[in-house]
């Protein structure tokens, strides 16, 4: 038993070394063959040489050889660059040029039989690999030429008939002329095949060859119909799907049908807007951080700054019109190099757009502004500020609607930066996804959701992306101008630009890489009452808050900051801007119906008023609901701080009203209790310049506060401890708001 074990141990020892032995040599031999492959493949590239056509440095073409050279080093030999297009409009037939350049250029090589030549087009390519991976794919067909294959066949669907079966389901059977990859005689064999006129259709002239079942053969011709080298997106929506790292936000580009990651993505025909999207993320766009951002960008000369013509379009009545026009004035760039221009067809903004330009416009390079006395339409005021750029040769137009609030006087600067033919910064509504940009378009090109708008819009990730619709502010360079156009049938007039714009070819890219800036909301905009700025605390809160809250309220907050107590429980706090207090008296005095001052009050309850005032309710002048918003977002956390072991959320008030005091009318105020438990009095006027005497006593402690301050509110509790009176005001009108708070 001892012996049968020990040779089985010997053998199953010699067994298992002879299987290990196996092993590392299949790995090494896999080791060696995948070198051995690699090392091809690195030295087929070598051969293979890379050519396009392209007349014009387009934004398309300044992506595709970013794609080619700087990502993946890829030397593009550009053919017919600066002369003049003659293969037709390509909105229809046409690209015959194409070829006779080709044929040309690769003349040279057209017996070298080791020699590869690689063609796409450019405006609406990026290349996704390196010329290694290039090879290896197209070394896996066994084919001499292999052409990039579509869904649809074109521009003669008769032919379709005459095309060999295709047996896979969702495969692209037809040939595209958009890419193509070959050895150099058969692609020369190809090119010289027949004679073809510059604006004849090349796609037409590459299937009839490819449809002659002799010369498919005899070239060995062959169709990427599993998109595993090429990618044609027209058609192919549902074919696709964008991978992006959620790390480095890098993406690759998948056909999901044969789980293939093609290496040239060609947006043929109309499929551009999605080539558009995806190549925000493909050829390392991202690596962890948003790399496009920092490429080619402009070192701004203080000397020689741009010349910028700054167009503001007052297009819908917009609350905060004050702030945005002063914000304009703040931008952080010399007036001098600055064209102003103003539209306004809204004549609720014209007196102050009027006043602006007055008090400014000797300050900029030139001024002119259109009025809405002028009846110019919104198209005709875009297009005159874009003819007042050119006039003034200017180098760029900065378009800046009147919903915009720039929060960054850096904004123009970081723009120029970026140095694009057309940026701009994302800017939304606070707490909405409203913003100035679509992802994407509709099939009748409006919008559409896209993957990532979201989290551009709450800024998940930060950086630069080609869209196909901008609006309200943007900034476009002069090389631009001649693209640029208003009207369309059916579009308004941003949708009319940017459809030009988009049929040029010009990318419209959007940065979120700073908080620019963002859009106000100007929905249910009442301009019917006085002052309707103050009435939007519910539809922009952020924008109220920065008019009317004074800056120091926030320190009021700081856990260190000691309150002033210029009576004993009674605290003064810094609140109220000017603007609060100036908008508060004058919503009241354009309401003009104060009580008289009797204690009988139909306002109220029983219609009596124990110590009666000249006031007027919030209630009267539609501010109710504004005001409680107020006392619980701003006086509640004060109340909180210095009322220590009191909550209430959120706080109650039934009598909310501003008091006018004034010699000949009332002058004073009784001693009484307030109806509160605590009671906040905060001044609308300042003593000593719009009135004299006044203040407040509190008769138990025998402490008055005479010297009291324009937007500054005392807060103190109200029934039983802070009995106080209304000191005479001598001269002058007293205004004074007045919350009693939680009764």
């Amino acid at each position: 038993m001892q012996l049968f074990n020990q040779a089985t141990f010997n053998y199953t020892l010699l067994l298992l070394l002879s299987l290990w032995s196996c092993c590392i040599w299949a790995s090494t031999n896999a080791a060696t063959t995948d070198a051995s492959s690699d090392a091809a493949a690195e030295e087929g590239a070598k051969h293979i040489k890379v050519f396009t056509v392209a007349t014009e440095r387009t934004d398309g073409y300044l992506r595709y050889l970013r794609s080619a050279k700087r990502v993946y080093d890829i030397e593009v030999n550009t053919l017919g660059m600066d002369e003049e297009w003659k293969g037709g409009d390509m909105n229809g037939l046409g690209g015959g040029y194409k070829i006779r350049l080709l044929r040309e250029a690769i003349e040279p090589f057209k017996d070298e039989k080791n020699t590869i030549i690689l063609f796409t087009d450019s405006y609406d390519v990026v290349f996704t690999t390196g010329l290694k991976d290039i090879y290896r794919k197209f070394k896996e067909f066994g084919a001499r030429v292999l052409f990039s294959a579509e869904k649809f066949c074109w521009p003669d669907v008769k032919l379709a008939k005459s095309y060999p079966p295709v047996s896979e389901a969702n495969s692209s059977p037809y040939l595209n002329s958009g890419a193509f990859i070959g050895y150099a005689p058969e692609i020369y064999s190809i090119l010289s095949a027949e004679e073809i006129k510059d604006d004849d259709d090349d796609q037409r002239y590459y299937t009839k060859i490819f449809l002659d079942v002799d010369k498919r053969k005899k070239l060995s011709i062959q169709l990427d119909t599993q998109s595993r080298l090429f990618q044609n997106l027209n058609g192919a929506r549902e074919d696709v799907k964008l991978n992006v790292d959620l790390d480095s936000n890098e993406g690759k580009l998948q056909n999901i049908n044969f789980m293939t990651e093609p290496s040239i993505i060609h947006g043929n025909g109309p499929s551009k807007v999605e080539l558009n999207a995806f190549a925000n993320y493909l050829a390392k766009t991202f690596h962890g951080e948003c790399l496009i951002c920092q490429e080619d960008r402009l070192e701004l000369q203080e000397k020689n700054l741009p010349i910028v013509s700054v167009a503001l379009i007052i297009t819908e009545t917009v609350p905060f019109f004050d702030m945005f026009l002063q914000k304009i004035e703040n931008l952080n760039y010399p007036k001098q190099n600055l064209h102003l221009y103003i539209y306004s067809n809204q004549k609720f903004h014209d007196d102050m757009a009027q006043a602006f330009l007055k008090r400014v416009e000797k300050e900029y390079r030139s001024a002119k502004i259109v009025l809405s006395s002028d009846e110019l339409n919104e198209q005709r005021g875009r297009e005159l500020a874009l003819q007042q750029a050119k006039q003034k040769q200017s180098d760029y137009i900065f378009y800046v609607d009147a919903a915009v609030q720039i929060d960054d006087p850096q904004l123009l600067r970081e723009l120029l930066i970026m140095n694009r033919q057309f940026v701009a910064p994302v800017v939304s509504k606070y707490d909405e996804l409203w913003s100035n940009f679509w992802g994407a378009l509709s099939d009748g090109g409006y919008y559409a959701r896209s993957h990532d708008y979201v989290d551009i819009v709450k800024a998940s990730f930060t950086g630069m992306w080609n869209v196909p619709y901008v609006s309200s502010v943007y900034l476009i360079k002069s090389s631009a101008f001649k693209h640029i156009s208003y009207q369309h049938r059916d579009y308004d007039p941003d949708m009319a630009m940017c459809e030009s714009l988009r049929r040029a070819g010009v990318f419209m890219y959007v940065t979120n890489q700073h908080i620019f800036g963002h859009l106000v909301n100007a929905d249910n905009f009442d301009t019917t009452v006085a002052r309707p700025d103050f009435y939007t605390i519910f539809s922009n809160k952020y924008d109220w808050v920065r008019k009317y809250i004074h800056p120091n309220y926030f320190k009021h907050l700081e856990p260190n900051t000691t309150i002033e107590q210029p009576c004993p429980d009674v605290f003064w706090f810094q609140v109220g801007t000017d603007a609060f207090c100036d908008d508060m008296v004058a919503i009241m005095e354009n309401f003009g119906k104060w009580s008289d001052g009797s204690n009988k009050d139909a306002r109220l309850e029983g219609g009596y008023e124990a110590v009666p005032t000249r006031d007027i309710h919030m209630k009267q002048v539609g501010l109710d609901g504004v005001w409680l918003k107020f006392l619980d977002y701003i006086v509640r956390p004060l109340q909180e701080k210095v009322f220590m072991g009191y909550y209430h959320n959120p706080p109650r008030s039934l009598m909310n009203f501003v008091v006018r005091y004034r010699p000949d009318e009332q002058p004073s105020l009784r001693p009484h209790h307030d109806s509160s438990t605590y009671t906040i009095n905060i001044a609308l006027n300042s003593v000593d310049v719009d009135y004299e005497g006044g203040g407040c006593r509190f008769l138990r402690y025998n402490c008055q506060v005479d010297k009291t301050r324009k937007g500054w509110m005392f807060m103190h509790p109200g029934r039983l401890t802070h009995y106080h009176e209304g000191l005479p005001v001598t001269n002058g009108t007293r205004y004074i708001m007045i919350s009693f708070v939680d009764p």
